[in-house]
């Protein structure tokens, strides 16, 4: 049996150092590139124009880091989506003065919300949002944990709309090339553990199900990415 057939957990490097440590901070500079080498903006930003229909009010990141990733994302859909308030949650306090002016120039605004998912989830229970979006940060978590996860976050919106990494022998093996862009070690282990906790096939669905939302759309995107949509009960697409 392959070593990727199940998911495969192990602690993150970087999710242990502090936020301004100079590895954290070369690490974080890695994952920018990381997520412009799998196309992650471009392929958020496709599922965004196919599922969510029409310019949303409010959308809600889970997992946000320092924000680059949405800023990315923005910077495709703000001609079509104007005056789009975003709520950015993580855990560290990343968001920066030059982040929001970023996206201000856009005609986004951001609220950066530092807190643990699971407990503001459940201190925000009426809280509600047209789209919530995760990138990779799902691979963080077990089963269980996600299928708690999932039923926490469906009620606040109608779409979860998630790309993730993609658990295959040909991404663990691109994870070895990463000294080629001058990846540092953090990177180098945390890219790896990423990929053997990453997703195939209909997993995401099937916690997704178990969770009592409906499973959407989830397959593989490009060579190194795994996305997923799941929509709450009761909403027709």
């Amino acid at each position: 049996m392959s070593s990727l057939e199940h998911r495969r957990l192990a602690p993150e490097i970087l999710d242990g150092l502090a936020a301004d440590d100079f590895r954290a901070l070369a690490a974080r500079r890695d994952l920018r590139r990381i997520n412009a080498l799998m196309f992650q903006a471009r392929i958020m930003a496709s599922l965004l124009r196919k599922f969510v229909p029409g310019p949303p009010r409010r959308i809600l990141e889970i997992g946000a880091g320092d924000g680059s990733f949405m800023l990315a994302v923005a910077r495709r859909m703000a001609g079509r989506w104007p005056g789009v308030e975003l709520v950015m949650l993580d855990r560290v306090d990343l968001i920066t003065a030059q982040l929001r002016g970023d996206f201000d120039r856009l005609g986004w605004t951001v609220e950066g919300v530092t807190a643990d998912v699971f407990d503001w989830a459940r201190k925000n229970e009426g809280t509600r949002f047209d789209a919530i979006t995760v990138n990779l940060f799902l691979h963080h978590f077990d089963d269980g944990k996600l299928v708690r996860l999932f039923s926490l976050m469906a009620p606040k919106a109608p779409l979860l709309l998630a790309t993730e990494p993609l658990r295959t022998k040909l991404a663990l093996a691109a994870t070895r090339l990463l000294p080629a862009i001058g990846a540092n070690d953090v990177t180098q282990n945390d890219a790896a553990q990423s990929v053997r906790a990453g997703f195939r096939g209909n997993e995401l669905s099937g916690l997704w199900l178990a969770a009592n939302g409906k499973p959407v759309e989830e397959r593989r995107a490009g060579l190194f990415s795994h996305i997923f949509v799941g929509a709450s009960a009761g909403y027709d697409l």
